[in-house]
Formats: structure tokens, C-alpha cells, sequence
């Protein structure tokens, strides 16, 4: 069995904008970009459905912020900031620093 074909953002607004036009169908448009016509109203849809996403005010969503990833985050700069002063204090005595 083979895996499903996954298409870049780009390419799913470049063939949703083709569907809105409304020039040809979806069947003609499935054939041209090589996608099934399912798939395109489903991207079509998705887009409508979060078209007003891009007025809201304050632009963009901020990003979530993972808790636990930002304690192991700070863990590690812990750790390297005693491992860079460790190495600082030995190299010391043959003139570094």
C-alpha cells in the first residue's frame, strides 16, 4: 500500500484559488494538478472556513508555549553555562582568558 501524497500549502491555495475562480471544474482541475477532486473540495472548504482568521485583529495567533519544553530548555543552559565555566577556569593557567 502506498503512502498518502502530502502537498505543501503553497500548492493547495495555488489550487483552491484556481476553484474560486470558477474557470473550470474540479474534475478539470483534479486532472490538471494531478489531485482528486475530493481533495480539492475539502482544501476549498478548509480555506472558506478559515478565511476569516486573516482579518481578526491582532494579525496572527501567537504560538502556544510548551511549559515542559521551556523547563528542559532552561535545564540545559544551566547545564552549559557550569560545563563553559568549568572549562573557563581550567584553561586559566595556559593563558586562555
Amino acid at each position: 500500500m502506498s503512502k498518502r501524497k502530502q502537498h505543501a500549502p503553497e500548492f493547495k491555495a495555488k489550487v483552491v484559488l484556481e476553484a474560486l475562480k470558477g474557470e473550470e471544474t474540479a474534475a478539470e482541475l483534479a486532472s490538471r494538478f494531478g489531485v482528486q477532486s475530493t481533495m480539492i473540495h475539502q482544501w476549498k472548504r478548509a480555506l472558506l472556513e478559515g478565511a476569516s482568521g486573516v482579518f481578526e485583529r491582532g494579525g496572527r495567533k501567537k504560538p502556544e508555549i510548551d511549559e515542559e519544553q521551556v523547563k528542559e530548555l532552561h535545564a540545559k543552559i544551566g547545564e552549559l553555562a557550569v560545563a563553559n565555566s568549568f572549562l573557563e577556569r581550567k584553561l586559566k593557567p595556559w593563558g586562555g582568558k
